[in-house]
């Protein structure tokens, strides 16, 4: 009986077995159907591209010449399907093809949509490379990547051999990086026959492109373009933000069914937009439909930028809320209407101040047509511009000027000396740069001991280069070495290098985030102190995403920072610095950073205002810094910014015979003994040799 009855639950336990493994390989059946359906779909909507058609006129062109330049709309299909087409084509087989972007989120989630489009994991075959972030493998044959990264490429690899097609897309948005690699692509083609180079550009200034490429020919794809309807405002806005909040809600109420798309300059107006449209729509319930509100700027974490690209449910409205990022970079599906503002954020640099401020400034014409060509592309669309026809046809310049023209050109320098190029009057820029943004570039890097008298690179200098990363933050990580606080120097480097967006004050609680903030700064240390403190106290918690809330810090932002923080540790291997720490010394971290940033310094004026002693003018510790209240009387600063006035961000307490002792070359003890009552003539010896000497 006994027996019988175990082998009664022996053979139930068996059949159990049987149905659960028969369970699992349905299961595992009809996952694998759904992703090949899924596939299947991807290569059919790969079909319907405006590209398609003419996908072997276009290989057989890249086989023709060796400089191509492709032309075509936003949203046909260039950037996802050409790489593509060259695997196929068997390039991949003689090495990588690589595709450059101007933003890391398009890099990402292009990236992204290649992977799912070939049925392969992101970062095998498909890859991207962004700056601190390497998703790409021995495999990858197909990588995205940002301008800036291939140009670091070039450090390692002068010749790009492992290549054997580059692509530089997005070419009209003339970043600085993307000028840069057309000089140094277009050198290299020259001397090996097998790369193929593409540029890629959304408009129609492609004469310029062809020239500048030894007449190279321009491949046109014509794009799937429907009509739109453009509607001036009779008179200009007085505030443009609540403008275009009151459009979108308008025509959600009012018009047809179609996303909005409304361009912002920045992530604080998206998320004041998000905010007022919630309250806006809060409470009317059934009475309209349903608006759903995504942001998308560089900032936002990956997994909210994708909400964007999801489907619209049906009886509900999208709003997409975009940074410029969505004129070019992004394509988004479903969009009708657009909502053009006229405004975005330009960096915009003063050699003479050595300011650096990004305004918000009116676009250019090209722009204006690319925002409004948004919502032709899946069907007939309208776009709203909140300024009138006059200000469009008078006031808005045709094209935006490239940014070699208006920023800080002294990364861009010590890359190209250390490439060994040393004629940089004599490069060949498309648009020459100002040679008085050049000059105090060079002037910049003499003095940080980048470059000697002659201009030619020093030992330092090409381990400052190492370093992806501001020359002034570059010294401060090689000076750890002399102060022996490297371990302390790069979490300060790491937290600089992610903006700031550590601390956030929701509007609820604005006073606890600021008495949390405010705990950092105890015993008055200095902002770059405090950001210290807040990475090694978030270390010390384990990485506790529960210890961010409790702080009022982003966790997103911490965790970018330790992955920095790593790539700062491996690249101090690198160049032969040993991690050590020194963390009860603040005064020698403090000389660390000073190091680095001795040309960024100010004396305290009796008015309560600051007064730079390089380039003498007046500016104010920013609200946020934890010293706006204490006003040191010497202090040294990460950097400038012009919002309402010249503010100084990441203030550090000094001692102003410390800067006659880090930079003897710079200041001379009577310089910094009374600042307030001289005017400044030239310095004397060897800062009179690069006109910068303070006195």
């Amino acid at each position: 009986m006994t027996i019988s009855l175990y082998l009664r639950i022996r053979l139930s336990l068996l059949r159990h077995q049987l149905w659960k493994f028969v369970d699992e390989r349905e299961t595992e059946s009809l996952e694998k159907s759904k992703a090949k359906s899924a596939l299947e779909k991807l290569q059919e909507e790969r079909k319907t591209l405006p590209i398609y058609p003419y996908r072997d006129q276009l290989l057989q062109a890249v086989n023709d010449y060796q400089v191509l330049v492709i032309v075509g709309e936003t949203g046909s299909g260039k950037t996802t399907q050409i790489p593509q087409y060259l695997h196929e084509a068997g390039y991949t087989k003689r090495g990588k093809v690589g595709c450059t972007q101007p933003r890391r989120v398009a890099a990402m989630s292009i990236a992204a949509r290649v992977s799912q489009e070939l049925g392969v994991k992101l970062g095998h075959e498909v890859g991207y490379s962004i700056r601190f972030e390497d998703c790409t493998s021995d495999k990858t044959v197909l990588k995205y990547m940002t301008d800036g990264m291939l140009l670091r490429e070039f450090l390692g690899e002068p010749d790009l051999a492992s290549y054997s097609v580059i692509m530089v897309d997005e070419a009209h948005e003339r970043t600085l990086s993307t000028d840069v690699l057309f000089g140094l692509v277009k050198d290299i083609a020259r001397f090996r026959p097998d790369l193929k180079l593409l540029i890629s550009s959304a408009t129609l200034d492609a004469e310029k492109f062809s020239d500048y490429f030894d007449s190279a020919p321009i491949f046109k794809i014509p794009g799937r373009r429907y009509p739109v309807e453009i509607h001036f405002t009779k008179a200009p806005e007085a505030d443009y933000l609540d403008a275009a909040i009151v459009t979108a809600l308008q025509i959600h109420v009012t018009k047809p069914p179609g996303d909005i798309l409304v361009f912002l300059t920045g992530q604080e107006e998206i998320e004041a937009a998000e905010e007022i449209m919630k309250h806006r729509t809060r409470g009317l319930g059934t009475k309209i439909a349903e608006l759903i509100i995504c942001p998308i700027y560089a900032n936002l974490p990956t997994e909210l930028q994708a909400k964007i690209f999801e489907p619209t449910p049906v009886g509900a409205r999208k709003v997409v809320l975009a940074t410029n990022i969505a004129e070019t970079s992004l394509t988004i599906d479903g969009i009708k209407y657009v909502i053009d503002p006229g405004f975005s954020k330009i960096k915009s640099y003063n050699p003479r101040t050595g300011m650096e401020s990004l305004q918000v400034s009116p676009i250019s014409k090209a722009s204006a047509n690319q925002r409004a060509g948004r919502s032709g592309r899946t069907g007939p669309g309208m776009c709203f511009r909140l300024y009138t026809a006059y200000s469009y046809y008078n006031e808005m310049e045709d094209n935006t000027v490239p940014e070699i023209q208006r920023t800080n050109l002294a990364n861009v320098v010590l890359t190209l000396k250390s490439l060994g190029i040393h004629d940089l009057v004599n490069f060949d820029f498309m648009d020459q740069p100002p040679s008085e943004a050049l000059l105090k570039a060079l002037e910049l890097l003499y003095a940080l001991g980048a470059l000697n008298k002659l201009g030619e690179l020093t030992k330092l200098g090409r381990r400052m280069a190492e370093f992806p990363l501001d020359p002034m933050l570059s010294k401060m990580m090689v000076a750890s070495e002399k102060f022996k606080c490297s371990d302390e120097v790069i979490s300060i480097a790491a937290m600089l290098s992610i903006g700031n967006s550590i601390f956030y004050r929701p509007k609820d609680k604005q006073v606890h985030a600021d008495n949390a903030r405010m705990n950092f700064h105890t015993g008055n240390v200095g902002d770059h102190i405090a950001l210290l403190k807040v990475y090694n106290s978030w270390r010390e918690t384990n990485y506790s995403t529960q210890w961010c809330y409790e702080n009022y810090i982003q966790v997103r932002s911490m965790k970018r920072a330790r992955d920095i923080r790593d790539q700062l540790e491996g690249l101090l291997e690198r160049v032969e610095i040993e991690l050590t720490s020194n963390l009860n010394d603040l005064d020698a971290i403090k000389k660390t950073i000073i190091s680095g940033y001795f040309p960024h310094s100010g004396k305290l004026q009796k008015n309560g205002s600051y007064r730079t002693i390089k380039h003498p003018q007046t500016v104010h510790i920013h609200p946020s810094s934890g010293l706006a209240q204490v006003l040191p009387r010497w202090v040294v600063y990460h950097e400038l910014v012009c919002t309402s006035k010249e503010y100084m961000r990441q203030v550090t307490e000094l001692k102003p015979e410390w800067l006659v002792e880090i930079a003897p070359h710079f200041y001379q003890l009577k310089d910094v003994e009374d600042l307030s009552s001289k005017k400044m003539p030239r310095g004397e010896g060897r800062a009179s040799e690069i006109g910068n000497a303070v006195s």
